[in-house]
Order: structure tokens, then C-alpha cells, then sequence
């Protein structure tokens, strides 16, 4: 996977550090748990790094 740029993300989480963290890491527990990766990757790609793509991406999104 390419580098993903904190600026990006932070602009998919309406700009707050603390609600990217928590996104990405709750993304990321139901990856690792067996749920359907949204977006291309390969067996050994990280969960945390797949999350972070996705949310990249806007396929995850932050809840009001």
C-alpha cells in the first residue's frame, strides 16, 4: 500500500486526531476479526494499514 497522508486522513475525520484514531482502530479490530476488507490488499497487509486505506478512501466514514 502507498503512503497515506496524515492531512488526507485528518480531512476524512472533520480534522480532529481523536476521532481518526478511533475510527481507524475500530475499523481495524473488525478486520482483524474476520469482517470483509473494503478495499484491495493482500494477506499480509497490517488491519490498521487496510483501515487507514479505507478510510482514505471514504469508504469508512465518521459517526455524528
Amino acid at each position: 500500500m502507498a503512503y497515506i497522508s496524515l492531512q488526507e486522513l485528518l480531512d476524512k475525520s472533520k480534522g480532529s486526531v481523536y476521532k481518526l484514531v478511533v475510527m481507524a482502530a475500530r475499523r481495524a479490530l473488525e478486520i482483524a476479526e474476520g469482517m470483509p476488507k473494503l478495499v484491495l490488499a493482500d494477506s499480509g497487509t497490517k488491519p490498521s494499514t487496510v483501515a487507514l486505506e479505507e478510510i482514505r478512501q471514504g469508504m469508512v466514514r465518521v459517526k455524528k
